[in-house]
């Protein structure tokens, strides 16, 4: 671990003297990777500092306890308890720290939410699902643009695809990935039942054209008139977008802009995020199960979390957490959720690498 640390420390020292540099400060690219990259790296220098802080602490508490006064030693020996514990406490912080980085962390995602089981009620809660992360996203400091959407005549969404934009996006998003289960008595209910209704949540990193390649023969662009709710046209022009990958016959499509060039990069943009998605599935599934990720990110047929309405109950079942601030975190207050899963995920890998 010592000689990792060391290298790391060294890394991020080159990182800083090459950031007051006048030639990279020229070199908008080169300086906003190297920024990442440093931003990246100073919670483990941090870590590491405070490590070789305590050890200092320790060794001159251990010459401390030498002393011929009493009231000295006995000021040393707790010294060296308290040295100790932050050792400890820096270690294992050091240990998660030290993990691969998932190159993906730091890139926005593409969201897909569709409506499953339920009808009109599972519609709703697509929109219910999208204002939760819209919310999210809000109190980060993100920007969330529409790709496209299918509304229902109540409000729902049968479908929505959605970027979402800032920093270190898949990090935090990358875990919701799954089947989403809602347990409340539907608006269109009136002996007050309770009904379960499902949607499913995908994430995509969004990824530029470097990391997939594209023939533009392999495509093939359809143009058409966007139209609303019920089939309704709300434009006079073929500006919508439908873009078919003819290998893999994966359709996108975007008509969310009145600029047709607009709804063909959005349409874009999702293309890529896709068959990024796909070449990376198909990467993990040839390497060994103690490599997946343990939280189970990104398996689309996994119940992965429950919305208990009449008990204010939100389940997250692939950590057995369970919290009665339902409220909370349909408004954006996701925080507590996201972490645990962090947590859970880093510690699973912890273990993992350790055996």
């Amino acid at each position: 671990m010592t000689e990792k640390l060391e290298m790391a420390v060294a890394r991020y020292d080159e990182i800083n003297a090459k950031l007051s540099d006048p030639n990279t400060v020229a070199d908008s690219k080169l300086y906003a990777e190297l920024m990442k990259e440093y931003k990246r790296l100073t919670p483990l220098i941090d870590a590491y500092k405070r490590y070789k802080a305590a050890e200092r602490s320790l060794e001159d508490a251990k010459t401390a306890c030498d002393d011929d006064d009493p009231e000295l030693r006995k000021m040393a020996l707790e010294e060296i308890g308290l040295a100790k514990d932050e050792l400890e406490k820096c270690s294992e912080e050091l240990k998660i720290l030290l993990l691969p980085h998932d190159p993906d962390d730091d890139k926005s995602v593409i969201v897909e939410i569709r409506a499953c089981a339920g009808g009109e009620e599972a519609a709703l809660f697509a929109n219910s699902m999208f204002r939760m992360y819209s919310m999210y996203a809000a109190r980060q400091g993100w920007k969330i643009d529409v790709i496209s959407s299918n509304e229902t005549e109540l409000g729902g969404f049968r479908e929505i695809v959605f970027s979402v934009e800032g920093e270190s996006v898949y990090s935090k998003l990358k875990y919701e990935s799954g089947v989403h289960r809602v347990q409340r008595v539907p608006e269109t209910e009136s002996q007050g039942r309770i009904q379960t209704s499902t949607v499913s949540v995908a994430i995509l990193p969004q990824v530029e054209d470097v990391d997939v390649n594209i023939d533009p023969a392999d495509l093939t662009v359809q143009t058409f008139r966007s139209s609303g709710a019920g089939g309704q046209h709300i434009n006079k022009t073929e500006s919508a977008v439908r873009i078919i990958h003819n290998p893999t016959g994966i359709v996108v499509e975007c008509q969310e802009e009145r600029s047709q060039m607009k709804n063909k990069d959005k349409a874009m943009k999702r293309l890529y995020a896709i068959l990024y998605e796909t070449e990376k599935n198909a990467r993990d599934s040839a390497i060994a199960e103690d490599r997946r990720i343990q939280v189970g990110t990104g398996d689309r047929s996994e119940r992965i979390r429950t919305y208990n309405f009449p008990q204010s109950r939100v389940t997250d079942h692939r950590i057995n957490l369970t919290l009665y601030k339902l409220d909370e975190m349909m408004n954006g207050g996701c925080d507590e959720v996201f972490e645990a899963l962090r947590v859970a995920d880093m510690t699973a890998k912890l273990v993992k690498q350790e055996k």
